[in-house]
C-alpha cells in the first residue's frame, strides 16, 4: 500500500486534518492525533486501543509490530509495502474512532 492511499482514506474521514508533528506528518480529528507518518513514509504509526493492537498483531505479523514510546506500547507500526490495504483502512478507522471517543470523554469532564 502506498502512503497516498492512506492519506486519501484518512482525509475522507469527518473533521480530519493533516498537520506536522515534529518531523512527522500526522492525521488528527479535532486536534487529536490518530496516525503519524515518519519519513520517508514507508511506515505509519496507528494509535489503537490495546485489544485492537493484540488482534492486529495476531492477524498481520508480516507487516504490523508494536509501537513503543517511553517504555510502553502506544500503538502499532505498519510496514506499508507489505500491508494489505483492507487491514490498513480498518486500523486507521479504529484509530480514528478511538480518537473521537477520547475527545468526547475529555469534554464531559
Amino acid at each position: 500500500m502506498k502512503i497516498g492511499a492512506v492519506r486519501q482514506y484518512a482525509m475522507a474521514l469527518e473533521a480530519v486534518t493533516e498537520e506536522p508533528h515534529h518531523h512527522y506528518s500526522s492525521f488528527r480529528v479535532r486536534g487529536r492525533i490518530f496516525v503519524t507518518v515518519p519519513p520517508p513514509e514507508a511506515f505509519i504509526h496507528v494509535f489503537v486501543e490495546e485489544q485492537e493492537r493484540e488482534v492486529a498483531l495476531a492477524l498481520y505479523p508480516d507487516f504490523v509490530e508494536k509501537l513503543h514510546w517511553g517504555g510502553k506500547v502506544v500503538g502499532l507500526r505498519v510496514a506499508l509495502a507489505q500491508a494489505k490495504p483492507a487491514a490498513v483502512k480498518s486500523l486507521v478507522s479504529k484509530a480514528y474512532e478511538h480518537a473521537v471517543r477520547k475527545g468526547a470523554s475529555r469534554k464531559k469532564r
